[in-house]
């Protein structure tokens, strides 16, 4: 068991951020689906061991391992700018038991009109639930504002959706089976930007690289929020593209005809094996911190940064989201 070492900083990256690897690695680590499983109170231990090390108190005892192991259950289960316990439903780490049976089952039941708008409503309310909960916290947003994006969102789905499905009754049937992907790649143009839009319309907090608050810029938030809509349509994209194209295959087996009943069962659980790898891989596209040149900040907010600073400071520093 290694001890802790005086320079130890528990909120220092582990793996190197600058890179898409280093990325990876730290969203393998607090995506972790057995994350949902620890119980609430371990979770408000991890997250007091972790504020009593960012006070220096280390609890006499505490290997690194736990204090690492704290910071994972504190990243996974936290916001991290308001450091308040995140809806379980809305987690990262929820991603692949949640996405996995949602999206296995629009993958099943997309023949029919009535499954397709029940599967898409449950779809777009989940993904409320994950858009809302990884915003940006710095920027509150009212019940009215969720319940006209939640509104919007859906209703961009089901359009897309049912369209798409009555379209393609005489196309070739891999065509059908790309229909919830082309749902959920409109929705999540629509869910996000509207779950968010008081950063769109108010600005969200940038910093310098030492983490002073320099203002609030509304542009920061068009490109956190654009490489978040990315990051979430790469997570769904190779399940729902892939899937379908072997499914197609599978089911034209004698044996995979007389097992219809498992072929729902099936597409979850294959579907569990791709998000494993793409809920982390989709959150590495980007930097969590993002970053923005001083020069494409809008001009009012660079001239205060100028004046105050003068050249010392090129870029700004913000919290885009999940």
């Amino acid at each position: 068991m290694a001890t802790v070492s005086l320079s130890f900083n528990i909120d220092s990256p582990r793996w190197d951020q600058s890179t898409f690897v280093g990325r990876l690695k730290h969203f393998l680590n607090i995506t972790d689906p057995r994350t949902v499983l620890v119980p609430e109170e371990e979770l408000d231990q991890a997250k007091a061991l972790v504020e009593s090390c960012r006070a220096g108190l280390v609890p006499p005892g505490s290997s690194q391992e736990q204090l690492l192991y704290a910071k994972k259950l504190y990243d996974s289960a936290f916001h991290p700018d308001s450091g308040e316990k995140m809806n379980l439903i809305g987690r990262m780490s929820f991603q692949v038991p949640g996405g996995m049976a949602i999206t296995g089952c629009m993958l099943q039941f997309y023949r029919t009109v009535p499954a397709v708008v029940f599967w898409q409503w449950v779809n777009q309310s989940f993904n409320a639930f994950v858009n809302y909960t990884n915003r940006n916290a710095a920027s509150p947003i009212s019940l009215r504002q969720i319940g006209v994006a939640y509104v919007t969102a859906t209703s961009a789905a089901l359009a897309t959706a049912v369209g798409l499905n009555l379209y393609t009754k005489r196309a070739p049937p891999l065509l059908a089976r790309w229909v919830p992907f082309a749902a959920v790649a409109a929705a999540n143009c629509v869910n996000i930007p509207m779950m968010r839009q008081q950063e769109i319309i108010n600005g969200i907090t940038v910093t310098d690289e030492n983490n002073n608050e320099l203002g609030r810029s509304r542009r920061a938030a068009v490109k956190g929020i654009a490489q978040v809509v990315l990051s979430r349509i790469t997570m769904a994209a190779p399940g729902m593209i892939i899937l379908p194209i072997i499914m197609e295959r599978l089911e034209k087996f004698p044996f995979m005809q007389r097992i219809r009943v498992l072929h729902a069962p099936l597409q979850v659980l294959l579907c569990g094996g791709f998000l494993l790898f793409m809920v982390p891989a989709a959150c590495a596209l980007f930097p969590q911190r993002c970053s923005l040149a001083l020069a494409d900040l809008e001009v009012e907010l660079r001239d205060s940064i100028m004046a105050k600073h003068g050249d010392k400071v090129p870029y700004v520093y913000f919290n885009k989201g999940l």
